[in-house]
């Protein structure tokens, strides 16, 4: 049983797009001010939804030809083109006034509150802690207080 759960963990770690061949799910941006969010992968499909948030962190949930099924953080989303979307990393602060620190400590000075709601883009990330930039500053936030980066995910 023990060997059956870990080649299943080991499975689900290595998926990757059909089309890419990147991993799945994964993380990109929303490069357009505006992004049609079609029903299925073709411009035959009707429009469900309309992304109006540029730099939005969106995940991709699967991929056929040039089209990326992708969900917001409320779960909304469908089909958008893949020209529509950016592999610049973005997040979503879930925090309302959420300190953002000099250094990934929690007894670090605080450099800006951002509210909940606010856009920044992702720099590096460590077990727990991750770099932002956001309306001119930078600093380090908590993982857990972030929607567009996975927990166990670490960036350079």
């Amino acid at each position: 049983m023990c060997l059956l759960l870990g080649a299943q963990s080991l499975m689900a770690e290595q998926v990757r797009g059909p089309v890419t061949n990147l991993p799945m799910p994964r993380y990109v941006s929303l490069k357009a001010n505006k992004a049609n969010v079609r029903r299925g992968p073709s411009l035959t499909h009707r429009i469900d939804w309309v992304f109006m948030r540029r730099n939005m962190p969106l995940q991709i949930t699967a991929e056929h030809g040039h089209w990326r099924r992708v969900q917001d953080m409320d779960g909304a989303g469908g089909w958008v083109h893949y020209s529509l979307l950016s592999g610049v990393r973005t997040v979503i602060v879930e925090e309302d006034l959420m300190p953002i620190r000099m250094k990934p400590e929690g007894a670090s000075t605080e450099v800006a509150l951002l509210e909940l709601g606010v856009v920044a883009r992702l720099g590096e990330c460590g077990p727990e802690w991750c770099r932002l930039t956001s309306g001119g500053y930078k600093g380090w936030a908590h993982k857990t207080d972030l929607w567009g980066v996975k927990l166990e995910e670490l960036r350079d």
